[in-house]
């Protein structure tokens, strides 16, 4: 993937942001508790599964951080920037109010 065409995937994923070296995008989600920073990488392992795309994922209390890389290349691919934007679709939708993720119940 050259730049020009990196750049203008980025600009659809403001939240996402490219590592210095140029391999991997990461994103930051933050919640008001445990339960909900768990619900966010269940949901990132899910996708992942789902895309047979694993992110890195880590959570804590108010926080789930989600990066992809394609390892297989030792950069980034269009798998991860799909990836980001599924995942955002799934973040920044519905489930993110408050409702269930697919396969998952709500835990408030």
């Amino acid at each position: 993937m050259d730049d020009d065409m990196l750049r203008a995937a980025l600009a659809g994923l403001p939240e996402w942001t490219l590592s210095d070296d140029g391999k991997r995008i990461t994103r930051r989600f933050e919640f008001k508790g445990f339960a909900r920073a768990v619900e966010a990488a269940n949901l990132a392992a899910w996708l992942g599964n789902r895309q047979d795309h694993h992110p890195d994922i880590c959570f804590g209390w108010g926080y789930c951080t989600v990066s992809f890389t394609s390892h297989d290349v030792d950069a980034l691919s269009r798998r991860d920037l799909d990836s980001a934007a599924r995942l955002d679709a799934l973040m920044d939708g519905s489930w993110a109010e408050g409702l269930s993720a697919p396969g998952t119940r709500s835990i408030p």
